[in-house]
């Protein structure tokens, strides 16, 4: 495994762990599954856990495992300060307490402001006392080191760069976010002032290893080494010297496994011209096909209406990615063949998830263009046919 340090000079895994989309069964985290998965990672070397208040299960999950293999202190955790649900300064406080007793420690080594927008919504947090507060945890060692997590535009990733002497970022970067979102100016001028970057979304939720493009497909197969789309994209990144730390979140042995080899091999400056115009030629082919760039992160849920906006857009896409009769069938199972129907159609218009969804995707009208592609007359035989037959 290979390793570049924080600003305090401490090593960190170039691969973290991302704690959000931890193995699942009926709905709930596979305890047992997730155990072996995150054992098998800190032997091989990751020692860097992020998750958030808001992920559900996610930090008593983390802080079990670790307790009950007595190796906490093999690893640095970052979990998130949820400030969308801080309205008054004692709230700082109970929230930090529980997400301690989740965890199962004393401290977190990284405290990071979650999906802090933009400079006014930090200037908010000053009124509350934040900076203070976060002063006296840093004081008393119950907190190591201060962050934000971050999804918008460069010009406000820049601002709040500014704002604060922050020790850690975490951003919004990949191959086809080369950019937008922070960016890659926004990286250098992290990087220039010193402060570790931690990459998320580095394969857009999977969207770069599933369903890519037929044409993206055979340029990766037709590259040299042979390696897999998820490891060409973790490669693409760790091939920046002013990246710190991948996320990455693994829900599969094979996954810790492919990763942690990859993690351990890639090097900055490996990547050659020739690897370079591959990338290239694979974005023309995604851009050329896909049609909502959403990474599945679900923060625009739960619908007040039961939408499946994620699902709803990921079979938009698999339209054009893998053809009809795929999305079709994909749509109709996940959204519609169920006892609380969760399709494209049913939105109302509210907006609710907009102002939720990291990517500011204008949901409502591409939820309105999924339901007219997918929820066809076909679609409906299908449901009505469905219905007679009493399967929902």
């Amino acid at each position: 495994m290979q390793y570049r340090s924080d600003r305090q000079g401490r090593p960190l895994s170039v691969l973290g762990y991302g704690c959000l989309r931890f193995p699942q069964t009926r709905g709930r985290i596979d305890l047992a599954e997730t155990e072996r998965q995150v054992l098998a990672a800190i032997e091989a070397g990751v020692n860097y856990f992020d998750t958030a208040y808001i992920y559900s299960g996610s930090e008593e999950a983390l802080g079990e495992i670790l307790a009950r293999n007595r190796c906490r202190d093999r690893v640095h955790i970052t979990t998130k300060l949820p400030h969308y649900l801080i309205k008054k300064p004692d709230d700082l406080e109970r929230c930090f307490q529980e997400q301690l007793r989740r965890l199962r420690t004393d401290h977190v080594d990284y405290y990071l402001m979650h999906m802090l927008p933009d400079l006014s919504t930090w200037r908010r947090l000053e009124s509350l006392g934040v900076p203070e507060w976060l002063a006296g945890k840093r004081a008393s060692g119950q907190i190591g080191g201060v962050g934000f997590s971050y999804h918008g535009n460069t010009n406000s990733f820049l601002e709040l760069l500014e704002a604060y002497d922050w020790d850690l970022c975490q951003i919004q970067y990949n191959y086809l976010d080369e950019h937008t979102q922070a960016g890659r100016r926004g990286l250098q001028r992290a990087a220039e002032r010193g402060i570790p970057v931690v990459i998320m979304e580095p394969l857009r939720g999977g969207r770069l290893v599933h369903g890519l493009p037929v044409a993206a497909v055979r340029r990766f197969q037709d590259a040299r080494p042979r390696r897999s789309p998820a490891e060409w994209g973790l490669r693409w990144l760790w091939d920046q010297s002013e990246v710190t730390v991948v996320l990455s979140g693994m829900n599969s042995l094979e996954m810790v496994r492919e990763n942690c080899r990859a993690a351990d091999e890639a090097r900055p400056g490996q990547l050659t011209a020739e690897d370079f115009r591959m990338f290239e030629d694979v974005k023309a082919a995604i851009n050329a096909k896909i049609k909502v760039g959403c990474t599945g992160c679900g923060y625009c849920m739960p619908c007040p209406h039961g939408v499946d906006i994620p699902g709803s857009f990921r079979c938009y896409n698999a339209r054009y990615t893998d053809g009809l009769y795929t999305a079709m069938k994909e749509y109709f199972l996940c959204t519609t063949l169920r006892g609380r129907q969760s399709n494209a159609g049913r939105c109302v218009g509210c907006g609710r998830c907009e102002r939720r969804c990291p990517q500011a995707i204008p949901i409502r009208q591409k939820l309105h263009e999924a339901a007219r592609v997918l929820e066809n007359p076909a679609y409906h035989i299908v449901r009505a046919a469905a219905r007679l037959i009493g399967r929902f």
